[in-house]
């Protein structure tokens, strides 16, 4: 019995640093969502590769790729009754969570007919 727990552990393990790894992909890609915003009222980079890459990452990867999958994950671990705090850190959800939010109202502001 004892390496068919060692064997369950490792696999739990490689789940958790996954999921680790993706949501602090994540966060780092929301920080550019931060600064793609920044960049969409006002332009302080004049290089043109370095704004295409900040909008890259911010837009695409942030908004459409990681931080959805990422809080997916999260709500299929909650609807399991997973212990995600175990595996990710608290904060981190936490932040991951409010960008989704964030990015949600930045898309509805976006679509918005009235503002100029």
């Amino acid at each position: 019995m004892e390496p068919a727990t060692n064997q369950n552990e490792i696999v739990i393990n490689k789940r958790s640093t996954w999921l680790t790894f993706l949501s602090r992909v994540a966060f780092l890609c929301n920080l550019f969502f931060l600064a793609t915003v920044i960049l969409h009222f006002r332009n302080y980079v004049t290089d043109q590769a370095a704004v295409s890459t900040i909008v890259i990452i911010g837009y695409f990867l942030a908004l459409f790729l990681f931080n959805p999958l990422v809080n997916i994950t999260y709500l299929i671990l909650l609807i399991r009754k997973k212990k995600l705090f175990s595996v990710v850190p608290a904060w981190l959800v936490i932040a991951n969570f409010i960008f989704l939010l964030l990015q949600l109202l930045y898309i509805l502001y976006l679509n918005d007919t009235q503002h100029s």
